[in-house]
């Protein structure tokens, strides 16, 4: 592209944000310099923008609503776990495409110190690759790979913290005045107190408090996660900045979705819980605002952990977007509470909040993910039936980790404080689900009962409007990993149980459909398959929660150009049966027979996609609200 038509499309791409993005900018910084500043940056990044990466974002603007599709499937990895190293992950791409994957998310590869990373999110460097992974030209090339096979790249953006060990804060502890005012250092306790009064603790078992004193200089730092994270301070104009030309380069590699880990906390203000501030939301929508004028094919994934109604916000609005995507993290932990209650109560009362949102808010679904599960729940709803925080939250464990009579899941708490009855949880799916304790008993029966347990909360997952991710090994009903008990560098940290080694032995039996590994991935694969194959799934449908008069038995209906679904869900370790009331002639997606539904049974543990379309010409809307009626399920 000649340099002239280069400036062209850069000058009128910043002339369309402009203004917005000048006032957004003074009105926290008052900087005409940094503004400046900023605004050269942005030229840069964009002129050293790769040709073939500039054809990518022309592809994904020609359909700005690409990601909203029953096309798009995740899987998220650990690049060590699955590959070894990044072009492991390259070598294996023929895997990720076998399972229908289109979105990769790889979880922190930058440089990070070992021992003291967090799992990777104490960057050290966001410009290098974590040696042992490989470098960031093997990023690049696996990002070229991945866009030949149509799948895009995700990546996490560390960006409220760094690592003690990054350029800026060595240089803060020699003494340098300009990096130390890139963090929050005090003289004293005086301010960092007043601070503890009102910001809650992250870990408060194991990194009590939000500050640590650091010998060096002899001043106190604000450490909101770990002591060897220190916090970015956002107040400062060079950090903006620079964090956002971080981003930019990465984008540049050709990640085409910036992860923006923990961005709620990233305005810190005296006074307040230093959460979801106002200026939050100005430094996302500037973060997008620059995205879209250097890669405008990238998407932000926010990781706002909080209930659907509450990280809205963080969307924007129409005219003035912030992250394309968010994480429905409430409905992931009360898919696993109703589980262990049998009780479909609060996940119908929460996905009546999600089904009322707007249907361009694009959630980011799943059912395991490389953190703990955290039993952030709607708590005054559960009081109207009974069931107190505290003691329900130990039942909660106890089931989950097998301690409760009866109960097959095999998981471990995580972050423990027995002082306040609190505690949360990890496991691998298919260890939770009970495949672990039947292997472990030779149990054939109670196997087959706990694949369809694990299949049918595939299946929920699919059913629910969004991005489904998949974490990776939870195809192939990956189990615990127990040895991470003998490293002393994992040991203190139970997220290790389900961050286990990818088994290729056991993915090869995938294949045979007599294995375990081969009754789960073909099941879930056969619904990935028929969730591709139907507009139902679309992400724009219209969603509506089906009345059941059910306790243990969910029902949703999703309605989109003249397709209908009714979808049942059996959290129930017996058969149930369900009355809804319908006349018309209906197919089952799975078992591929017809079926006519009024009285229904659904076997324990098990799931029904019930599938109707409407002629192209004068088909009549559904009704939501169906006439009972019985007849027998045919």
């Amino acid at each position: 592209m000649a340099l002239k038509q280069t400036e062209q499309i850069f000058n009128e791409r910043l002339a369309e944000c402009y203004d917005e993005l000048k006032w957004l900018y003074m009105e926290l910084y008052h900087d005409e310099h940094a503004f400046a500043y900023f605004v050269q940056m942005l030229k840069q990044f964009y002129e050293e923008r790769p040709a073939s990466l500039r054809k990518w974002d022309e592809k994904r603007t020609a359909q700005k609503d690409w990601y909203k599709g029953n096309q798009m499937l995740g899987m998220v990895m650990y690049v060590n776990a699955f590959g070894g190293t990044i072009n492991g992950v390259r070598k294996h791409l023929d895997y990720v495409k076998s399972c229908g994957v289109n979105y990769l998310h790889l979880m922190p590869l930058l440089e990070s110190p070992q021992g003291r990373s967090d799992g990777g999110y104490a960057v050290s460097n966001f410009r290098k690759v974590d040696p042992s992974l490989g470098s960031m030209e093997d990023l690049a090339a696996l990002a070229k790979e991945c866009h030949r096979n149509e799948i895009s790249i995700c990546l996490d953006f560390v960006m409220n913290h760094t690592s003690e060990d990054h350029e800026w804060a060595v240089k803060a502890r020699q003494g340098d005045i300009d990096c130390q005012n890139r963090y929050f250092f005090y003289d004293d306790w005086t301010i960092p107190n007043q601070f503890e009064e009102t910001v809650p603790q992250v870990f408060p078992t194991t990194a009590p408090g939000n500050f640590t004193y650091n010998e060096e200089t002899g001043k106190v730092v604000m450490t909101t996660f770990y002591p060897y994270q220190w916090d970015l301070n956002y107040a400062n104009p060079t950090v903006f900045n620079d964090m956002t030309a971080n981003m930019l380069y990465l984008c540049n590699q050709g990640v085409d979705i910036i992860r923006l880990d923990a961005v709620p906390y990233i305005w810190k203000e005296l006074g307040t819980n230093c959460r979801n501030l106002p200026q939050v939301h100005n430094l996302v929508r500037m973060m997008h605002m620059a995205a879209d004028i250097v890669c405008p094919g990238t998407l932000l994934l926010g990781e706002v952990v909080m209930e659907p109604s509450k990280v809205v916000p963080y969307f924007g609005t129409v005219d003035k977007p912030e992250c394309q995507m968010l994480y429905n993290v409430t409905t992931m932990a009360s898919t696993w509470h109703t589980l262990a209650s049998r009780s479909v109560k609060l996940l119908r009362h929460q996905l009546g909040t999600v089904f009322a949102l707007p249907k361009d808010y694009t959630f980011l679904n799943y059912l395991r993910c490389h953190d703990d599960i955290g039993w952030g729940l709607d708590y005054d709803y559960l009081e109207t039936d009974g069931l107190s925080q505290i003691p329900h939250k130990k039942y909660l464990n106890d089931y989950l980790t097998g301690k409760y009579p009866g109960s097959d899941s095999r998981g471990e708490l995580y972050n423990d404080d027995p002082r306040l009855g609190d505690a949360r949880l990890c496991g691998t799916t298919a260890s939770l689900c009970g495949i672990e304790a039947a292997v472990f008993e030779n149990d054939d029966g109670k196997l087959e009962w706990a694949i369809r347990l694990d299949t049918m909360l595939h299946a929920f997952l699919f059913t629910q409007s969004g991005v489904p991710v998949l974490y990776s090994g939870d195809e192939i009903g990956q189990l615990n990993d127990y040895s991470y008990h003998e490293d002393p560098l994992k040991r203190e940290d139970s997220r290790y149980l389900h961050r286990g080694d990818f088994d290729w032995k056991l993915a090869e039996l995938r294949k045979d459909p007599d294995t375990r590994q081969g009754k789960l991935f073909q099941a879930i694969q056969n619904l990935i398959a028929i969730r591709k194959s139907h507009d139902v799934f679309n992400g724009l449908a219209d969603t509506w929660l089906v009345e059941t008069n059910h306790d243990r038995v969910l029902g949703i209906g999703r309605y989109y150009h003249g397709e209908k679904l009714i979808a049942l869900f059996n959290f129930s370790e017996h058969a149930e049966t369900v009355s809804l009331g319908e006349s018309e002639q209906y197919l089952d997606l799975v078992r591929k027979e017809p079926v006519s539904l009024d009285t229904v049974t659904i076997e324990a543990w098990d799931f029904c996609w019930m599938f109707l379309k409407y002629p192209e010409e004068g088909k009549p809307e559904p009704e939501k609200k169906p006439a009972k009626r019985k007849r027998k399920l045919t």
